[in-house]
């Protein structure tokens, strides 16, 4: 808790601020520069009185982080230099899966994160990147993305926690707090609110949200970065929910996320989400109209450049109330952002030895290794796996297989390099450097898909920048010296090329077993098959790659299927003739080491599905937490089963994955106390003859509810390391709060009646269940729920 003296003196010390400035300087507070190549800014010309905030777009577009640390001096004194009070500026940056500059520690794609159901690990990796944030002189992380996505559509998908509030609000709780850790640097959220639940699948379209779900499942992650981990960042979505544009909207940000969440945080735009009110949803007769509405709303930064929020365009507001305590407002929390990271007494990036020396710390890169690691969910093993290093031959398949370029996702530096070659970009608020050559030259695609062939000098170059990250291939041949490996490119990564198919089919012939990687380019730019911007109506494997599995089949070898990418593996040939499935994601810059080792069996399995995998997007959007008497608990009747030509289920289920051990439950106990907490036990053997891990989940269904409620969800989960033989007692303390919705008048109501409670391996296998009844009912106070339950792990011997 902060101390009362410290806080009227920092209230002191903004207020005196705030009086000493004029209009124009204040309102250069809210404004950003941006010196990518791209931009239009001019820094002595557009920001004479200093600017709020800074992009280090320009950062990406370097290869050396010691020039990046350079750039941050050099725009920094120059700021403070114009502006009349020597007022430095924020710096923000991408961190979805580390910094997003050349020299940092790289993580694993969100879902990825989200697989490894660690948030132990997840806050580590949050220190990491809010260490090396202050080692750059940046002070705003642009993460975690804290979107519940039920809909693979959605080229995001990759970069959520997946598709269940609770596990993105624990997740989110933990990234948050440790990128928060070092007080220097400020976890930024987003995309607040909905986004990913955007119409069709679309990227910034609108979504329409009933209130109650928006409330309970969308709001509940941004509740829990707030209320648990003390979040001072936020970023509105570009989508407009109900007609309203969230960024725009007085009740989005200022009645729920402010008064109704507690937020007291700055919110900064996404990039020209203020001007799109205007130029895409036609808001408004004018821009300055669109950034009047926007800052009264509560916006209080416009980035990535100065567009509606300047000067000329909002002094005509300066003497309405509403304007001016919305300016106040925002230039203050501004300010005391500011003065709380102590930036006004250490506005730069250290420019010392140690400063170098602090990116890719060994200790960092063991946490992406770990991270890596747990994300690697085994989907299908009939017992080939783990591999013997004793094979004589494998045949190694795909495009996936010899690149360390598919090991990455979007929003990493990796991501970035096509730029260098006149790649069409995809990222909302972002420019071509050159746009007219980049609209003018001949498009080359691959065979049966609207993406544009991968330059062939974009795999050189990411070899250049990451020398010691190793393609899958590379690691293989290292891992087994004595064994033939036969690679070929067999496929891309999308379309219907089929000309490579001879080759490859040789190499499985001519083998004993055989690896094939599959998936698309997640990432940036029209280069890319999914990301930002790069949606699809086609979920499942592109035509040559479900093809190509079809026909390696006839060859009657032992396949085994390794998929890249952002959103989770969907394939009939797969699912039909492949003896083990491995989903790796993107990986990052351990992934080749993992992937290998997790085949050889150095260790075990232990990711979880994060979200719901539908056979085919007719099914979207797809969630195993939907209301009762709806998708495939319907429970209607009727001449058919499911759709006509599909299976309302799912082709996995929420929180599958294998290990190459068993497990088995016995004993689950549930008591409730005095005070109406839930406590939970069951004991968890490992049956097997290897060393496991095993995810407890922890689910409960309301038998009765006054409204209709989903049909079973999650309260939490444990990670529970366990020998061959050994038993553990999971506990869980669940408080009632956790079971609370929002009843017909929108009051947070906890039921009285019966609640059932399971826990199980997966949502599809739950192993046992207990009934409890809860006494009375309850209003709970929304800033006060509770989110996820806790959990308590003691040995209890061997079998």
């Amino acid at each position: 808790m902060e101390n009362k003296n410290e806080l009227s003196s920092l209230d002191r010390r903004v207020d005196k601020l705030f009086d000493d400035m004029d209009f124009d300087e204040k309102v250069a507070q809210l404004v950003c520069y941006n010196q990518a190549a791209w931009s239009n800014d001019n820094l002595e010309r557009d920001f004479p009185k200093g600017a709020g905030q800074v992009s280090f777009l320009a950062g990406e577009e370097m290869t050396d982080i010691r020039d990046v640390v350079k750039l941050q001096h050099h725009i920094q004194k120059r700021v403070i230099q114009l502006s009349p009070h020597r007022i430095p500026a924020l710096f923000h940056v991408e961190t979805l899966t580390g910094l997003k500059l050349p020299g940092t520690t790289t993580f694993p794609t969100g879902i990825a994160q989200a697989a490894t159901f660690d948030p132990d690990c997840e806050e580590q990796m949050g220190e990491v990147i809010g260490q090396e944030s202050q080692s750059v002189g940046a002070t705003l992380a642009f993460s975690p993305v804290l979107d519940v996505s039920r809909d693979a559509r959605f080229g995001r998908q990759g970069e959520t926690f997946g598709e269940d509030p609770t596990v993105v609000s624990r997740m989110g709780v933990s990234l948050v707090t440790g990128i928060q850790k070092n007080c220097k640097t400020v976890s930024v959220a987003k995309h607040f609110l909905g986004y990913q639940a955007a119409e069709g699948g679309i990227h910034a379209a609108v979504a329409n949200i009933p209130e109650r779900l928006l409330r309970e499942v969308y709001a509940k992650p941004f509740q829990a970065a707030i209320s648990v981990g003390k979040l001072k960042g936020i970023m509105p979505c570009y989508s407009a929910i109900n007609g309203e544009p969230v960024t725009g909207s007085k009740y989005f940000l200022a009645d729920i996320l402010r008064t109704q969440m507690g937020f007291k945080g700055i919110i900064s735009s996404d990039y020209n989400g203020i001007s799109e009110m205007f130029t895409r949803y036609h808001l408004g007769e004018s821009l300055s109209e669109t950034g009047r509405r926007a800052l009264i709303a509560g916006v209080d930064q416009e980035l990535p450049s100065m567009n509606v929020y300047r000067p000329e365009l909002l002094k005509q507001y300066r003497e309405e109330k509403d304007f001016d305590a919305a300016l106040t407002a925002a230039v203050k929390r501004i300010l005391r952002l500011k003065f709380e990271l102590g930036l006004f007494e250490h506005p730069f990036a250290e420019a010392t030895e140690a400063n170098r020396q602090s990116f890719r710390r060994q200790s960092s890169i063991d946490v992406s290794r770990r991270v890596a690691r747990e994300s690697l969910v085994l989907i299908k093993n009939n017992g080939i796996l783990p591999l013997s290093k004793q094979v004589k031959s494998i045949a190694l398949v795909g495009c996936h297989a010899d690149s360390i370029r598919s090991m990455f996702g979007g929003y990493t530096y990796m991501s970035t390099l096509e730029k260098h070659f006149g790649v069409a970009n995809t990222m909302a608020g972002v420019k071509d450097v050159n746009s007219e050559s980049i609209s003018k030259r001949t498009k080359i695609l691959y065979p049966g898909s609207n993406v544009e062939v991968e330059n062939s000098k974009t795999e050189a170059f990411a070899r250049k920048q990451e020398p010691e990250v190793t393609s899958l291939r590379g690691q293989i041949e290292t891992e087994i010296p004595d064994s033939i490996v036969n690679y070929a490119y067999g496929f891309p990564y999308i379309g219907d090329d089929e000309s490579y198919f001879d080759e490859a089919l040789a190499a499985i012939k001519n083998s004993e077993i055989a690896i094939i990687t599959v998936g698309g380019k997640y990432g940036t730019g029209s280069s890319a098959s999914q990301g930002e911007g790069i949606d699809a109506t086609d979920i499942n494997l592109p035509k040559c790659q479900e093809d190509f599995i079809t026909e390696a089949a006839k060859l009657n070898k032992p396949l085994i299927i390794v998929h890249f990418g952002g959103r989770p593996l969907s394939s009939d040939a797969a699912d039909q003739y492949a003896a083990a499935i491995l989903e790796a994601w993107n990986p990052a810059q351990c992934g080749s080491e993992v992937i290998t080792d997790l085949l050889f069996g150095k260790f075990e399995p232990s990711g979880r599905m994060p979200v719901t995998t539908a056979y085919t997007a007719g099914q979207m959007p797809l969630y195993y937490n939907h209301p009762y008497g709806s998708s495939y608990h319907q429970d209607t009747g009727g001449a058919f089963s499911g759709y006509v030509d599909c299976p309302h289920e799912p082709r996995y289920f929420f929180g599958e994955g294998l290990a190459y051990t068993t497990f088995d439950y016995q004993d689950l106990n549930v008591e409730v106390g005095p005070k109406g907490t839930i406590h939970l036990a069951c004991k968890v053997t490992n049956t097997g003859k290897r060393e496991g891990t095993e995810i407890v989940q922890l689910f409960f269904q309301n038998k009765h509810a006054s409204m209709v409620r989903p049909n079973i969800e999650l309260l939490g989960w444990a990670r529970v390391l366990l020998n061959p033989q050994q038993t553990k007692n999971v506990e869980f303390y669940v408080d009632p709060s956790q079971l609370a919705y929002l009843d017909d008048e929108m009051r947070w109501t906890l039921d009285r009646g019966e609640y059932q409670f399971s826990v199980g391996h997966s949502v599809k296998d739950l192993k046992l269940n207990e009934v409890v009844e809860v006494q009375r009912s309850r209003f709970i106070t929304e800033q006060k729920r509770s989110f996820f339950a806790k959990v308590k792990i003691s040995s209890v011997g061997m079998k």
